[in-house]
């Protein structure tokens, strides 16, 4: 039962789509909701963009935002570990 996968059926940018995943049914309402959200932030500066189009850059959008994260994070695992090796 840990593997069930969930299934949410939502809109993004004016299209249905069937989410599946492990993840909680808010989970994936939440990432379907948030790429509608960046969908029509960019699709509102860019007019003359075509779906697929804006699909890419809100992908490329949401992949930059994630690796800022990830060294975001690298750097803080990096100062804990320098704190720790101070207290020891």
């Amino acid at each position: 039962m840990a593997n069930e996968r969930n299934r949410v059926v939502t809109t993004i940018y004016g299209r249905e789509y069937t989410i599946v995943g492990i993840e909680t049914t808010d989970h994936l309402r939440k990432v379907a909701r948030e790429v509608d959200e960046k969908m029509h932030e960019i699709g509102s500066q860019n007019h003359a963009l075509d779906s697929g189009r804006l699909a890419v850059l809100t992908a490329v959008n949401a992949t930059h935002d994630y690796l800022k994260l990830e060294q975001k994070y690298l750097e803080l695992e990096q100062e804990l570990a320098r704190i720790k090796g101070r207290d020891q």
